[in-house]
């Protein structure tokens, strides 16, 4: 049995995972941390230093401000794996998740979706087909309640994309801020905030008289929480440091 330690256990994807848990029979969740009022089935803790119950894994769906404490807790109580899956890094953050793998079992990944991974790399191979023929744009939808535009999801394909390509891409966020045609090395990257869109992402490959359109919908969040505890138990039995994401996972099957 694989004892869970839950941050960001009372919002959105919090609960989503501890009903998720609650269905299973090979893990459980031994507490929670979150700033918000609330309660749950387990013990919840305002401040994660103050968390005194063992735990074989720790999964965050919290918040960017809070990175530097996890880790920190981490590290202190037997190199604990964690499962980083709260978006919205930024390059300093994303640098500090790296340099804790030294020593840590760390999986990190901006979106834990099966499908969105292999979408990731169904892009991959056509941008080293494709190549400098085809412009390509990304855009990605989200609820309205969503903070960071964009999504670390458009963000990790237009990394995948951009890696696969022979001439070195750069990104554009804003079309409107500069008006000239568009470059060959541009990778576009738009954001839609709206109503309850659970997330959708679009690579755009637009080419002379032909286009080709790779797509992913999520229709629920429970998707993103079942990828987290299955991140969980595989990081559990990782005593190596070092940093996983879902290709790890995905061989691992």
């Amino acid at each position: 049995m694989t004892k869970i330690l839950l941050c960001g256990c009372l919002g959105t994807m919090g609960r989503a995972v501890t009903e998720l848990v609650q269905a299973r029979e090979d893990c459980k969740i031994v507490a929670g941390v979150d700033h918000a009022e609330g309660s749950a089935s387990y013990p919840v803790f305002r401040d994660i230093d103050a968390v005194d119950v063992p735990a074989d894994v720790l999964i965050d769906f919290s918040h960017p401000s809070l990175l530097t404490p996890i880790l920190g807790f981490a590290a202190e109580h037997g190199s604990l794996p964690a499962v980083l899956c709260t978006t919205g890094y930024d390059a300093e953050q994303t640098a500090a998740v790296q340099a804790a793998s030294e020593h840590l079992p760390i999986f990190y990944s901006r979106n834990m979706s099966l499908g969105v991974n292999l979408l990731i790399e169904l892009a991959k191979q056509a941008a080293k087909v494709l190549d400098d023929g085809f412009d390509i744009e990304i855009v990605e939808k989200h609820h309205n309640k969503k903070i960071d535009a964009p999504s670390g999801t458009a963000l990790m394909i237009a990394d995948a994309v951009s890696s696969a390509r022979e001439t070195p891409s750069r990104y554009v966020f804003d079309r409107h801020a500069v008006r000239r045609s568009r470059e060959k090395e541009e990778i576009g990257i738009s954001s839609v905030r709206g109503g309850t869109i659970v997330g959708e992402h679009e690579v755009i490959f637009a080419g002379n008289h032909e286009v080709l359109t790779l797509s992913h919908s999520a229709q629920s969040k429970a998707l993103f929480a079942a990828g987290a505890v299955n991140a969980a138990l595989f990081l559990a039995d990782k005593s190596t440091p070092g940093l996983y994401d879902m290709s790890d996972l995905l061989a691992a099957k």
